[in-house]
């Protein structure tokens, strides 16, 4: 067997894993690389690490754009198997991926413009809303724990991941037809942190012999538990106190419903004051009402309340917008508000306009509540950078900066090392990818103090026989 880094060595994006087994070619992921603009085109439009025509199948661990964001441009280029995927990833990957392809449209619209003017090559999007319709129709839905037959010799089953909705752990159960053995091979996909406040903890594997995993949070810890109520209620007075608008970057699948049914607890036990709440992303709008279609993903407490014949995501003075016309006008309202808006890395989207129109002052608040690749705008807000360019222009940055991870979707370095022992099985082999290079380096080190058998981070590029 081989297994070739594609995506996410050395970085937290664009996860693509190709793993060769009797005679098939087996991807796990095919996320988009997001970064510097100029990267993100090179590295997107071309896959320069494999082919598509060549893949036979595709597993998919969820539908955040750096793990399925390129899989319209992955078909449109020759890939024309079946693409595995949970019931909820499915439903997401409907509206996110015909999405990101507006996004993309949108982007090159306004880059072209530039291009014009100095004269260089105009650029096409890397796929198109139609390209992501026609990528649904290869998609097949897998419950978790319900093994089934990809290619041969080789059963899928999906495992919870409690990362988002519908995130699973791939477990490929292999015989391998060039030495005879049975093999376990997990891929863990993006890890949960557990006691998540809507979704499910992450399923325990068992018996694994080699091991894919994500690095994110290696050498760091999340600042506070994952229940963290106190915490946000003291930003959020402290930000009112201010007495301008609190900006909330926030991906549209998962932390945008996880702050909605925090936001709707703190309301009913009248731990904050009222004030009007807006949910500005069709996406995330959308999102959220396929979560009430997914109960099957909640915990106990979510699961019940949904049961009392109640909206877990939706209260007295929240509001959804989808309309163009609408979202501008929050920028021109007066009077305080909590702006909840995609896309949490301030890469897209319609917190791009917030954040132009707010970031300059110093009432205004920006409050995180996820993880920042590197180079993201999202990256140097937090980092605390004195100006900041959006829409080609430079902004000063007087806005008050506040960060909340217990929010984040991705397990921290004890937590990785928790989901780590809880697992069974020699792993043999492990590789670590998604992860920022000192991070996956820092959480081998970590992981070899207490384990016997192989670690090593993924290269981007590499491939690895086993």
């Amino acid at each position: 067997m081989k297994l070739k880094f594609c995506g996410a060595a050395g970085t937290t994006t664009g996860s693509q894993h190709l793993l060769e087994v009797n005679g098939k070619r087996i991807l796990l992921d095919c996320g988009l690389y997001q970064g510097r603009r100029q990267d993100e085109y090179e590295i997107n439009c071309c896959f320069p690490h494999l082919d598509p025509s060549s893949i036979d199948v595709v597993v998919l661990s969820h539908a955040h754009i750096d793990h399925s964001g390129n899989l319209p441009n992955l078909c449109s280029k020759g890939f024309s198997g079946n693409i595995y995927a949970t019931f909820a990833t499915r439903d997401l990957c409907q509206i996110m991926l015909a999405d990101c392809a507006r996004i993309q449209a949108s982007d090159v619209k306004w880059l072209n413009k530039r291009l014009k003017k100095e004269g260089h090559p105009l650029r096409e999007p890397i796929y198109s809303v139609e390209d992501a319709d026609a990528c649904m129709r290869q998609f097949v839905n897998v419950g978790y724990d319900r093994p089934l037959p990809i290619s041969d010799g080789v059963s899928l089953t999906f495992l919870d991941a409690g990362h988002i909705l519908g995130s699973a752990q791939v477990l490929l159960e292999i015989e391998d037809q060039e030495d005879g053995q049975k093999k376990r091979f997990l891929f863990s996909g993006d890890v949960g942190r557990g006691d998540n406040d809507i979704l499910r903890d992450p399923a325990v594997a068992r018996d694994i012999d080699f091991l894919l995993m994500e690095s994110t949070y290696g050498g760091r810890e999340h600042e506070m538990p994952t229940r963290a109520d106190d915490r946000l209620v003291a930003i959020l007075e402290r930000s009112l106190k201010r007495g301008g608008k609190i900006l909330i970057p926030a991906f549209a699948v998962e932390r945008t419903q996880a702050l909605l049914w925090v936001l709707h607890q703190l309301f009913e036990e009248q731990r904050i004051p009222e004030v009007p709440v807006y949910v500005d992303s069709p996406l995330a709008v959308n999102a959220t009402e396929i979560f009430r279609l997914h109960p099957e993903c909640f915990n106990e407490e979510v699961h019940r309340f949904l049961h009392e014949k109640r909206n877990p995501f939706g209260f007295d003075g929240l509001t959804l917008i989808r309309e163009v016309q609408k979202s501008k006008d929050l920028n021109a309202q007066e009077g305080q508000a909590i702006i909840i808006s995609a896309s949490g890395m301030c890469e897209a989207g319609r917190i791009l306009h917030h954040l132009r129109n707010g970031i300059g002052d110093p009432r205004t608040t920006v409050l995180f509540v996820g993880y920042c690749a590197q180079q993201t705008l999202g990256w140097k807000i937090r980092e605390r950078w004195e100006e900041v360019r959006i829409f080609g222009e430079t902004f000063k940055v007087k806005a008050a900066v506040e960060e909340l991870d217990s929010f984040s979707g991705h397990a921290d370095h004890s937590e990785l090392l928790d989901y780590f022992g809880a697992m069974t099985g020699p792993r043999r082999k492990v590789w670590l990818v998604h992860g920022e290079q000192e991070r996956s380096e820092t959480f081998r080190t970590a992981l070899q103090e207490v384990h016997e058998g192989e670690v090593s981070v993924g290269v981007l590029g590499e491939t690895v026989e086993f």
